[in-house]
């Protein structure tokens, strides 16, 4: 774009108009955005696992005062508190944010303690914030120790008027924990949550081997913990690829078992399902599946749910498989989900980073670190303040009659008693503020004892500051003690609820075949390519109507289950689902909307598919080969190549295979007969010559068996057999020329009159 700077013409009106470029202001103003975005609204932060709006509503909380053993507080106070004084947003915003934290279907370990109305698994919104009240839970506190012992850097808010941290300390390992998601502008983040147990576990396994693989951190976190419950069915080797890499997913599926009903009936009853998914969406979809008739083998769906998740699905008849149902329905809905995983975090709260499990666990475990040091040097401080002031009081009580003495005579007794015994200004305001009733005998011992004991303890922390060893084996005890609070054998809350298992081996057809309503259909393709499906099967044809200049080709009974097997002239195969053709009403549709069918190439046949059979393929100047039908399936609307045929050659003829012998009859009304072990198996190419022919190409070709001899049919219905001696003079190697054809063959070249 040109720099064009000049200002447009005016009438000297617009002299405070500044032109610009447009597209650096462009760039200028959506970078700003960007990055405000992603640094302050959708990315976590990897060191306490918390976007900007969690932390707000956390640390209003501390400023309220509002603890896990203080009294509930109305939502409103809070809400109206963080968007006064911290987060400058809509309410309902931040009061979505809030009700979230207090949701134990959302988070693995609440941050909220919520009291009345919060939404429910079904999808149902919270009540409004003036119904509802909240308190912080023990994660909330966890997060905040330390935060007013300088363990965190502070910043101005937006007005000006406070200050909020940057950070919160973080002794809880909330990130993985918790989870997050957040789309920014041009990344997003997905974690699922885990288990506090076992991240404590494998960050003390950290303190110990820094260096270690995310194999070894696998054992102690063997994948995400989801507070739905539910089955997680990847592999291990998907799972430590996906925590190497710090993207992947996670295939969760709803947990089901089998109820006996007696008498050889059952019903499924499913408990848990997947995380993030809605309740009611998921038995309204199958519900809707239900009345599509899109799962044949389930006769009803019904929400006994109370406390617990209670899905009652009942099968079409005892008979039913209950896997292959369960399977049909993990494929249909979200039964089955999958969880991304893409650990998009802010590094050290600045550089936007996808970050592996361990280098996660490891900045985590570098955050506690800092605010242990940052901490002991903020008690540090204070022991020293406070060895000084006792210093001084300590100089008052041996010298108590000279300063009683000082004060009564004294003007300035401050500065007289500092020049007197060498006392800090400090020093000399403790011992004015002294109150009489201190002057007692005890309250010397008391000082002398505190002051033993802060020295001691300030030896402690200095030998703790100076030495990396005693740092780590701190943080390991706080580690610990986390671990303790929510050690697995506490109960459900803390015990692992997503669990582990392989998918069982289903046959793919079984499955597709479930998922289709069986009924008999009669497919009917016309001349000009057109495919429709009459509801049952229909022997007489004849009264069927086409478009105009159009009539019937094929019409062949089937099913819906069935798959349907299209060949063209051009020697392409392609697959239809009987249940995805069109109804009978009207003409149906041309197949080419369907497949992807080149202009020049025409319908030659369709069949229903047999997986068990195989068929000759031949073209017009008389090359074939036999192929099976299993090896004809296309899973794209493409097709798939079988023979290779260029114009003029054309694929002509398709015959089932059958018996031992082949018969193949030319246009030249010369018949050959050879055996079929001549001919080869193949799953694409051009073929071998069957027949050769000086002018013109293949008429018929046909399958038998040489024992039980050669059948044909005339126009007149005649059956005529030719036994093994009788076909003598036409039997031959393939690609000869044959001989005429005997007496009685119809006229029109073909086996079947």
């Amino acid at each position: 774009m040109g720099q064009n700077l000049t200002p447009p013409p005016g009438d000297g009106g617009d002299d405070h108009i500044l032109p610009i470029d447009l597209k650096a202001a462009l760039e200028e103003r959506y970078l700003a955005y960007a990055l405000s975005t992603i640094m302050h609204r959708a990315l976590p932060d990897v060191r306490d696992g918390l976007k900007p709006v969690h932390r707000r509503i956390i640390h209003a909380m501390s400023e309220m005062g509002i603890r896990p053993n203080s009294a509930f507080k109305k939502c409103a106070r809070i809400v109206g508190d963080v968007i006064g004084k911290f987060h400058p947003h809509g309410d309902q915003s931040v009061y979505d944010a809030l009700v979230r934290l207090a949701q134990d279907f959302s988070q693995r370990y609440p941050v909220v303690d919520g009291q009345g109305n919060f939404g429910n698994i079904d999808g149902d919104s919270a009540a409004a914030y003036r119904y509802t009240e909240a308190r912080m839970t023990e994660v909330a506190a966890l997060l905040l120790e330390g935060v007013d012992q300088d363990a965190v850097d502070f910043r101005p808010t937006y007005n000006e008027e406070d200050e909020e941290p940057t950070v919160l300390p973080g002794a809880f390992p909330n990130l993985l924990a918790n989870g997050a998601s957040g789309i920014a502008v041009g990344m997003a983040t997905s974690i699922p949550p885990h288990n506090a147990h076992e991240l404590c576990d494998a960050a003390l396994h950290l303190i110990r081997h820094p260096d270690a693989s995310i194999e070894k951190l696998v054992e102690f976190i063997p994948g995400p913990d989801m507070p739905t419950g539910g089955i997680i069915i990847d592999s291990r080797e998907q799972i430590i690829e996906a925590y190497r890499t710090g993207r992947g997913g996670f295939r969760v599926r709803a947990k089901w078992e089998t109820e006996d009903l007696g008498r050889g009936g059952y019903q499924i009853v499913i408990t848990e399902i997947p995380y993030q998914v809605q309740k009611s969406r998921l038995i309204e979809k199958i519900a809707e599946l239900l009345v599509a008739r899109k799962l044949p083998l389930l006769e009803d769906i019904r929400d006994e749910s109370a406390e617990d998740i209670r899905i009652v699905l009942v099968p079409k008849s005892r008979t039913v498989d209950a896997t292959l149902l369960m399977e049909s329905l993990f494929r249909l809905t979200e039964l089955e989900s999958r969880f991304p995983l893409n650990m998009n975090v802010l590094s050290m709260g600045r550089v936007p980073k996808v970050m592996a499990l361990n280098e996660v666990l490891l900045e985590w475990l570098q955050h506690r670190k800092e605010v242990l040091i940052r901490r002991s040097r903020f008690r540090l401080a204070a022991i020293d303040r406070r060895l000084e002031v006792l210093g001084g009081l300590l100089v008052a009580y041996l010298n108590l009659d000279e300063v009683i003495r000082i004060i009564r005579e004294e003007d300035e007794p401050k500065g007289v008693m500092m020049a007197r015994w060498n006392l800090t200004e400090v020093q000399a305001d403790a011992i004015l503020n002294m109150r009489l009733r201190n002057l007692r005998k005890l309250e010397e011992f008391e000082i002398r004892t505190e002051f033993d004991n802060l020295s001691k303890e300030k030896a402690e922390i200095e030998s703790l500051l100076a030495s990396d060893d005693k740092q780590w084996k701190v943080i390991e005890h706080e580690i610990k003690e986390v671990r303790k609070t929510f050690a697995k054998g506490r109960g459900k809350p803390f015990a692992r609820l997503t669990q582990f298992a392989e998918a069982p081996d289903a046959d793919v057809e079984a499955i597709q075949q479930a998922m289709i309503e069986k009924e008999p259909i009669t497919v009917v393709i016309s001349q000009k390519g057109w495919i429709r499906a009459l509801k049952g099967h229909i022997a007489d044809t004849s009264g069927l109507t086409f478009k105009e200049g159009d009539g019937p080709k094929l019409a062949f009974p089937a099913q819906t289950t069935d798959k349907l097997l299209l060949v063209t002239t051009g020697g392409k195969a392609y697959t239809l689902g009987a249940d995805k053709l069109p109804g009978g009403r009207g003409h149906g549709e041309p197949i080419r909307i369907m497949v992807d069918m080149e202009n020049d190439q025409d319908v030659l046949t369709a069949f229903v598919h047999d997986p068990a059979r195989k068929l000759i393929i031949a073209s017009t100047a008389g090359n074939g080969f036999v192929v099976a039908e299993s090896e004809m399936i296309a899973n794209t609307r493409k097709g798939k190549q079988i023979m290779n045929v260029s114009m003029p050659d054309e694929t002509k003829l398709l015959v089932p295979v059958s018996g031992d012998h082949v018969a193949v009859v030319g246009e030249n009304r010369k018949l050959l007969v050879f055996p079929l072990a001549q001919v080869p198996e193949m799953t694409r190419g051009k073929g071998v010559r069957l027949q050769r022919y000086k002018d013109g190409g293949i008429s018929d070709i046909k399958c038998f068996a040489l024992a039980d001899g050669l059948t044909w049919e005339d126009s007149a219905g005649r059956i005529f057999t030719r036994n093994k001696d009788e076909l003598a003079e036409w039997l031959a190697d393939r690609a000869t020329a044959g001989r005429t054809v005997p007496k009685g063959f119809p006229r029109s070249g073909k086996f079947s009159g």
